[in-house]
């Protein structure tokens, strides 16, 4: 009953939709009685339709109406083409086309009974591009012409573009102009719509004349059989106006060929529970055709199956519904896949821009670095000159003041290159321990006995202090200049700590650098040595203590302020014996 009720509803869709229902729903509801053999409830119809503000005459308030009152008492013992051509009048005046049409009104009718078959269940209603080309095949085939499927998909696509599917004047309008069908007369286009009408509608599911032997007179007589689901009815002719009986069909009949007899051919025998029917075709074609035919019927009898073009409709339907599935679910996936795809490129966006902010401020520390690295080397240049412009200056002083020690002159330029071959050595040292850090401890071990060295070396330079004598004004000086001397060398020994963090990449050429030390330690023994044997006015100048220094006109002091001291009294005491 449901689909019995959604294939009414179709019809009279059209002749509601078509009708101005404050002042024709009456007529539709008496016609609708009429036409399906429903009791008329005339006081319900009058209430439905009486005229005030809160009686439900639109469209949404005639719907229960329709279901309560007409399609709910539906028994099916009713004519479907007389339904179907009281819903077609109410609604083909106001919609059908103006223009000439290559098919008649009645063509008309039953293109549009066959549009409300194979429509979508939805409202408005149309015929998508699939159930169109169905159409149109069975159309063509029944004309017996060939299908042009590239002339159907380029229209296809024309329609795709603009639409769903089409209404069924459009269906009316697209089969009457003759665009699927060139070349074929009025009445072969009217033929095919009939037949194709008689198996989609009407469940015709062949038909045609054969002979059928009486039961009573055993004669035998031509008649018009027409095959349906679970009928075969016979009439006097095609069309169908004086019926002569039916054969019912059901699960337990079957059909069987019979041997040619009394002089008739190609018979076949029908039998049922109660009757058996001979039968005579034409020819063998048409006898195997009406015995598979009505053979396939019975089978689908019993397994309970609908008709097959019904069947192949539901199944078009279900495939579409299935497609629409697949493609709302590859939609939807595309639509994650788009929003994760997005995140992840957001994602990466800000990664990127982490990146960069993170490259910018490791340039910038760079940038930083090598500034403050040039600025250390300005400061140290910078300082180096100043240095060597004080000694220079101090180196004129003391050569102006200090006539009275010409007579050591020969012995400080001799010191003085030895000094020189001994800064060479010490720079190797320097460079070594430059290169690598990691022998820091080995080096500070050194200086450790170096610095034992170098007391025993002040010890012997404290006599040398006796000798010489300096002004008052000249030790104050020496002091401002160790002073400043100093804070140099705080200031190179934190340069100095930056420079060992950095040594520690040169680990790998730690052996190298060892025996560049062995090399450096032997030669500063070796010169230590010639120091020993030599009196002079400078001591070894070697990486030693962070006591202070004095700065003399050779560079860094020999000697620590006590044996200064010592030297000025001793100088002092020998000027006094001269004079």
């Amino acid at each position: 009953m449901v689909g019995l009720k959604e294939e009414l509803l179709k019809s009279i869709w059209h002749a509601f939709t078509a009708l101005d229902l404050d002042r024709s729903g009456k007529v539709l509801s008496h016609n609708l009685c009429t036409v399906l053999n429903v009791p008329h409830d005339p006081v319900a119809l009058e209430e439905h339709f009486r005229d005030d503000d809160e009686g439900p005459v639109s469209n949404q308030g005639y719907m229960p109406y329709l279901n309560k009152f007409i399609l709910e008492k539906v028994q099916g013992n009713f004519d479907k083409v007389e339904f179907n051509r009281m819903c077609w009048t109410l609604c083909a005046k106001k919609n059908l086309s103006k223009s000439p049409l290559l098919i008649s009104d009645e063509d008309a009718f039953k293109v549009w009974v066959i549009f409300n078959f194979l429509s979508e269940d939805k409202y408005p209603l149309i015929i998508v591009p699939e159930e169109i080309e169905y159409l149109l095949k069975k159309l063509t085939e029944a004309m017996g012409a060939g299908w042009q499927q590239e002339q159907f998909d380029h229209y296809k696509v024309a329609l795709n573009t603009s639409r769903e599917g089409l209404s069924a004047w459009e269906l009316i309008d697209l089969i009457g102009s003759g665009q699927f069908s060139k070349g074929m007369d009025r009445q072969t286009v009217s033929m095919a719509i009939n037949e194709v009408f008689n198996e989609l509608i009407l469940d015709v599911l062949k038909q045609g004349y054969m002979l059928k032997k009486g039961h009573k007179r055993k004669n035998w007589t031509e008649r018009w059989f027409v095959l349906k689901p679970n009928i075969i009815s016979y009439y006097v002719s095609e069309d169908l106006k004086d019926k002569k009986g039916d054969i019912i069909l059901d699960g337990n009949c079957c059909v069987e060929a019979l041997p040619d007899k009394d002089g008739k051919k190609c018979l076949f025998l029908i039998k049922c529970l109660d009757k058996s029917f001979e039968i005579s075709a034409s020819d063998k074609k048409k006898k195997q055709e009406w015995i598979q035919a009505i053979q396939t019927t019975v089978n689908l009898l019993r397994a309970g199956s609908p008709p097959p073009h019904k069947e192949a409709r539901q199944k078009r339907k279900e495939l579409r519904q299935k497609l629409l599935a697949e493609h709302e679910e590859l939609e939807r996936q595309m639509k994650e896949l788009q929003t994760a795809n997005e995140n992840k490129q957001k994602e990466l966006e800000t990664v990127r821009k982490q990146l960069e902010a993170a490259a910018a401020r490791a340039a910038e520390e760079e940038k930083k670095r090598l500034q403050t690295q040039v600025e250390l080397q300005d400061r140290f240049s910078l300082e180096l000159e100043r240095e060597k412009m004080v000694r220079q200056k101090m180196e004129e002083q003391v050569a102006q003041k200090s006539s009275e020690l010409e007579q050591y002159l020969q012995r400080v330029r001799e010191l003085e290159e030895m000094y020189k071959q001994l800064q060479e050595a010490l720079e190797d040292e320097k460079q070594a321990r430059q290169d690598e850090e990691t022998v820091r401890k080995l080096q500070a071990r050194l200086l450790e006995e170096e610095s034992a060295k170098r007391a025993e070396l002040e010890k012997w330079h404290l006599q040398q202090q006796q000798t010489i004598q300096m002004t008052e004004a000249e030790k104050q000086e020496l002091e401002n200049q160790r002073m400043i001397k100093e804070r140099a060398l705080q200031v190179a020994m934190q340069q100095l700590e930056q420079l060992e963090l950095e040594r520690k990449e040169a680990l790998e050429q730690y052996e190298e650098v060892k025996k560049k030390l062995e090399t450096a330690a032997n030669n500063t023994k070796s010169w230590k040595d010639k120091v020993a044997h030599h009196e002079g006015l400078i001591r070894l100048i070697e990486p030693g203590s962070k006591n202070p220094h004095l700065i003399t006109n050779w560079g860094p002091a020999a000697f620590t302020e006590a044996e200064l001291e010592q030297r000025q009294k001793s100088w002092k005491g020998k000027k006094a014996t001269s004079e």
